[in-house]
């Protein structure tokens, strides 16, 4: 079959060496197939394999191709819906569960770097940046509720502080998360697959599931070989397809773009961004920047629903860029790149069971590296019998799309226009 490469970005040109991985081309057997070489999978892979499983990897093109391999690269705490309209929804009691593991992620990001001692850049530091004084009026109220829920590494900043964090006059203050940060999120990747590697696990690239075949001892297909498990988790998001029908209708995937300018040299890199935190403002279409470790400058924003790939990417970005940055003006853009998330209706994570053995997570919704480690403990739980943490995701409601597969795409984009006059006007 075609090798499948990385599409061009900084992070697939500056990216760590890593081994090929042998196409699957005969049949197997093993406890878990995990579908999708991404941060889902890979976690659920290591916490399994720590856990005495035996467990082989499923990945239709290369580790990390998706959106583990393409995002901002910033680890940003909770979920894409905050935890009090999360308890508006289900209730104080599942609530307190999903408080409690909304800051777990990037616990278990940090334990994996040191632990495996993977190379990825890691910083610690993001700021929440705030345009309005409405904004700046939500951050000192999720400021109290992060730390009902015993997250205490929090510090508002006002129009002077946020002046010394970052070199943009469009903030009138922000909030500080010391456990928040950002590293590279294609090494990270890399680095937690051969992490599964050296317990044991199996890593087949070029080897998309084709169709699951399901009963007592479910079997994954692929175009020259198959996997028979015990369970089978899938962790595809945004780049599943049509493996699971039934998960189609209530999710949908979106694009979004990234640039990374050429190297701004030190000075400049410390005007913009003293010390070296990741940002993102606090708009429903949000922006976000940080420094790659060879002082580029990384920003991302924007959504194009129905995942098309722009025709020019820089001339969506960049413009965003100036406004935020208007001293960059005569810098070049190296690399400019695109990739998918997965959106629900409720933007919140689909969790779940097919059956007695097809696990699944999906849809982070835009909020996926650090809830994606998350759910590999949470789905390696619960095929350890231990299924509370699990239970609190799966019960999460969720709604299909108005209109269906065909119109989700307009709708989605006529809300997110409506959102987008209401960053613009301050509403």
């Amino acid at each position: 079959m075609a090798n499948t490469p990385y599409p061009e970005s900084y992070y697939a040109a500056s990216a760590n060496v890593a081994p090929p991985r042998p196409t699957l081309q005969d049949d197997v057997e093993t406890d878990v197939c995990v579908i999708g070489a991404g941060y889902t999978g890979l976690s659920s892979a290591l916490f399994l394999l720590e856990n005495g499983f035996r467990v082989t990897v499923l990945e239709a093109a290369k580790v990390g191709f998706g959106a583990s391999g393409r995002n901002g690269g910033q680890i940003v705490n909770s979920y894409s819906r905050d935890i009090d309209v999360i308890e508006r929804s289900v209730g104080p009691k599942q609530a307190q569960l999903l408080g409690q593991m909304a800051f777990e992620g990037g616990r278990i990001i940090r334990e994996r770097v040191a632990k495996y001692n993977i190379q990825c850049d890691l910083k610690d530091g993001g700021v929440f940046a705030a345009i309005t004084a409405k904004q700046m009026g939500h951050l000192e109220s999720q400021k109290r509720l992060w730390e009902r829920f015993g997250h205490t590494q929090l510090e508002l900043l006002d129009q002077r502080r946020i002046r010394e964090v970052v070199a943009c006059d469009q903030y009138v203050g922000g909030m500080l998360d010391m456990s928040g940060g950002h590293i590279h999120p294609l090494n990270l990747v890399l680095g937690e697959a051969a992490a599964v590697e050296s317990l044991g696990g199996i890593i087949h690239e070029q080897s998309p599931a084709v169709r699951i075949e399901r009963g007592a001892n479910p079997v994954v297909h692929t175009p020259q070989g198959k996997v028979r498990a015990k369970f089978i988790i899938v962790a595809g998001n945004a780049y599943i397809g049509n493996l699971v029908p039934e998960l189609a209708a209530k999710s949908m995937p979106c694009g979004t773009q990234v640039i990374a300018t050429e190297p701004l040299g030190d000075e400049l890199a410390k005007r913009l961004l003293p010390q070296d935190y990741c940002v993102e403002d606090c708009n429903y279409l949000l922006d976000y920047y940080r420094l790659s470790a060879d002082k580029r400058l990384i920003f991302g924003g924007g959504v194009v629903y129905g995942a098309r790939d722009p025709a020019n990417i820089e001339a969506i970005i960049r413009p965003k860029m100036l406004k935020a940055f208007p001293q960059l003006k005569d810098v070049k853009i190296d690399y400019a790149w695109t990739g998918n998330f997965l959106l629900t209706l409720s933007r919140l994570p689909q969790v779940g069971r097919l059956g007695d053995n097809i696990y699944y997570s999906q849809g982070c919704s835009g909020h996926g590296v650090t809830y994606t480690h998350l759910a590999g403990k949470v789905l390696a739980e619960a095929l350890r019998g231990q299924a509370e943490r699990f239970d609190a995701f799966a019960d999460l409601p969720h709604y299909p799309f108005p209109g269906g597969q065909l119109l989700r795409t307009p709708f989605a984009a006529l809300g997110a226009w409506y959102y987008g006059l209401r960053d613009k006007f301050g509403y």
